[in-house]
């Protein structure tokens, strides 16, 4: 057995910090974003379909309420900040930690002081809303420091404290669920207090590093740009979360909850796409600035066929995955799951794009982009729940992450006519091709779900391949990786 380690440690050795650093981010990230999924079959066990519709609709709340609270500065404004004013980053990170703590406290207060008016508008209770506002401010530290320790490809203590929190979380979520007499404030406030003991200390270690609380150049750059990407945020929480909301609204809470798992292992793709989109960040925002556009073109399209043979092999164990995750109750999810599956491939296009938005500083057409998909997202919902029932919704969020990647890609080149003398970033004849055989192949997936015969048929093909492939495969991750050396 050492013998056969061994090559591996020492391959694993000889690559440089960069690509070691991407894989490590790259772990981090999927076992962060697993809590989610790995919990839900608990979750969907303890709680009646009506509790876990309520807690769906809590976290469709806090990614909404986010935009205001935080403004999400720590995923949006302060990666590529801390790339264009490398000189004082510091500065920046303690005055952005200052500045987010500040909006918390205050939009706390708000809260409280007119707590009976929110509770009803929001359907919540008070217990609920302070979990979720520690929550949100703790999610708000992670990112800060977890965004530095990417730049820094510091990846040692960002796998301990990933690993501490995943552990933890699920732990006293399950504790104080089994104690509580009301199972969702229980939950909530396990992920309160998981959040609140492993990223206080966090943003302790930002501060006295930057030694500024109050920074006028970080707080008024957070303010300048952060305030236009609030629609932007709004619009895209919007977007993510109305069909929960309005499923429960027009149908009624037990939909809710069967769609809130079908979403929610639907978006396993997300758990890829995110630890890709974070490790891949930086070194795109400063290929931007050293205008290395080719390298950022070689890293787009294998990244592509990536999330998308991901997101079409959920699609195709969508089934299983429901019985594994929920009774049978649940089963009805099946059909929910390839459109949203096949909406998450969009997402990650359309970050692709957002880059160069985001980099330009032009927050308007980012916002302008999310408000359209959002928009129709409502309306579509509004019109096709009613009629067709929550599996509807699924469909709705296909089409408007579509229209979304559109918007984006339009916006893109018109800030690359003006800032970059019109260079075509991408060929967008390959990603439309590569989007349309991602589609297609979807939907022929899915019809495919009367006929276990013909299923399991195309799943064998897939392991197969994936068998006979797995050189390849393992040589294109490990050159996009290996791209964050360049």
């Amino acid at each position: 057995m050492g013998k056969k380690i061994q090559p591996l440690l020492d391959k694993y050795n000889s690559l440089p910090v960069q690509a070691k650093a991407g894989f490590w981010f790259l772990v981090c990230t999927v076992i962060q974003r697993s809590i989610t999924i790995i919990t839900t079959p608990i979750f969907t066990r303890l709680l009646s379909e009506s509790e876990y519709g309520e807690y769906g609709v809590f976290i469709s709340w806090m990614g909404i309420l986010s935009c205001f609270v935080t403004m999400y500065i720590f995923s949006g404004l302060y990666p590529q900040a801390i790339v264009k004013y490398d000189y004082k980053k510091d500065e920046y990170s303690s005055g952005m930690q200052g500045f987010t703590l500040t909006l918390v406290v205050l939009w706390c207060l708000i809260y409280y002081f007119g707590r009976n008016l929110w509770n009803g508008l929001l359907s919540m209770n008070t217990v609920e809303m302070f979990a979720m506002f520690i929550v949100m401010w703790g999610n708000a530290a992670f990112g800060f420091w977890s965004a530095e320790q990417r730049n820094d490809y510091k990846y040692q203590r960002l796998l301990v404290i990933t690993l501490t929190e995943a552990v933890l979380q699920p732990v006293l979520s399950i504790i104080l669920l089994l104690n509580f007499e009301n199972k969702v404030n229980g939950l909530v406030w396990g992920i309160a207090i998981a959040n609140l003991v492993c990223y206080a200390p966090l943003f302790a270690a930002q501060m006295m590093k930057g030694k500024k609380f109050f920074s006028a150049d970080a707080w008024g750059y957070s303010l300048r740009l952060g305030i236009p990407l609030i629609p932007h945020y709004l619009s895209s929480v919007v977007l993510n979360s109305s069909d929960r909301i309005m499923i429960q609204k027009l149908v009624g809470e037990g939909p809710a909850g069967i769609y809130n798992l079908a979403y929610t292992i639907s978006i396993c793709g997300t758990l890829i796409n995110q630890a890709m989109l974070q490790t891949i960040q930086p070194w795109v925002y400063q290929k931007i600035k050293e205008e290395k556009y080719a390298d950022i073109r070689k890293l787009a399209y294998p990244a592509l066929v990536m999330i998308g043979c991901i997101n079409l092999f959920v699609i195709l164990v969508a089934p299983e995955l429901i019985m594994i995750f929920a009774p049978a109750s649940y089963y009805e999810a099946i059909w929910v799951m390839p459109p949203v599956s096949l909406s998450v491939y969009y997402m990650f296009t359309f970050n692709l794009f957002s880059y160069f938005e985001f980099y330009y500083e032009k927050p308007v057409y980012v916002s302008v982009a999310t408000f359209i998909g959002a928009g129709l997202n409502v309306l579509l919902n509004y019109i096709f729940i009613q009629k067709f029932g929550y599996v509807a919704a699924g469909y709705t969020t296909l089409v408007c992450y579509f229209a979304f990647a559109v918007a984006h890609y339009i916006f893109m080149r018109i800030i690359c006519k003006k800032e970059i003398n019109g260079v075509k970033v991408y060929d967008i004849k390959i990603i439309a091709a590569i989007s349309l055989a991602v589609t297609a192949g979807g939907f022929i997936i899915m019809l495919t779900y009367n006929n276990i015969y013909i299923r399991y048929g195309l799943l064998l093909a897939a392991l197969i391949a994936c068998v006979l492939k797995r050189n390849f495969i393992k040589d294109q991750i490990l050159s996009l990786l290996g791209k964050k050396q360049a």
